[in-house]
């Protein structure tokens, strides 16, 4: 008896570990990337408009706004399920007194709670600060800045379709020879459907310094180091990045060279 009694409490506690392991991975929460992308441009058109009221405007409504999000938790290895504080969204719309810089929308992150309910930050230098000015000078929330929501755990689950291409960053302020004399450019690759991909040229006192062709995945970073190396008299460098996936710059990044 008292064996059975023992191999069944075994048994108990390996079923309680896998059940353990299933919810922490996410698996079977009604927290979904779907949901989170059909929730989140509902909650945030309704305080857009609100802000834009506050400011004095009445000239936008959500058909006109028709925001739309496309949600990432963790990085392309990690499945876009469960809850947590590692969700981010990309969200675009349209506001013709305030257009989104060039790759089209902004970034948010979520912090996802267990009861279906998420704390959104936004992108002060697109929605703006804790606080917004009025017609009358008076400082009154901002009601974009930090807002919460929630969504119907039973709601669609069906692919949105929302994508939105990657932003390629550099990171680089300067550049340092190798001891081979090669320089290299430190990127990174942001949140985004397919990732950073293309060829980077680069150009120090009229001598070519080659191509090189990257892939980064969303959400990493990479240094990206030219073929040939830079002269000793050599005291900026041009790159020039071609995106052929994601966003990047399309002007000329020069940077001056450190030497150790």
């Amino acid at each position: 008896m008292r064996r059975i009694i023992l191999v069944t409490l075994v048994a108990m506690v390996a079923l309680v570990a896998v059940g353990t392991a299933v919810a922490a991975g996410g698996h079977g929460s009604s927290v979904t990337r779907a949901r989170l992308e059909r929730s989140l441009p509902v909650t945030f058109t309704n305080l857009y408009i609100e802000q834009a009221r506050i400011l004095g405007r009445d000239d936008l409504t959500p058909q006109s706004l028709h925001a739309e999000a496309m949600c990432d938790k963790h990085g392309p290895d990690v499945a876009d399920v469960g809850p947590g504080g590692d969700w981010v969204c990309l969200m675009g719309w349209t506001d013709p007194k305030m257009p989104l810089p060039p790759e089209g929308y902004g970034k948010f992150e979520l912090n996802v709670h267990s009861n279906d309910c998420y704390t959104v930050t936004g992108p002060s230098k697109i929605i703006g600060f804790l606080t917004i000015t009025d017609p009358h000078g008076r400082e009154v929330p901002n009601p974009v800045f930090e807002f919460d929501g929630c969504f119907d755990p039973n709601g669609d689950n069906a692919n949105t379709g929302v994508t939105f291409p990657s932003l390629l960053t550099v990171t680089s302020t300067s550049v340092t020879p190798d001891d081979q004399g090669r320089v290299g450019l430190q990127v990174s690759c942001g949140a985004g459907s397919e990732g950073c991909s293309g060829t980077l040229t680069a150009n120090a006192g009229g001598r070519d310094l080659g191509a090189w062709p990257y892939s980064l995945q969303e959400q990493s970073t990479g240094t990206l180091t030219m073929p040939t190396s830079v002269l000793d008299s050599t005291n900026e460098v041009s790159f020039q990045l071609r995106s052929a996936t994601g966003v990047g710059p399309t002007s000329p990044v020069s940077l001056p060279v450190q030497r150790s």
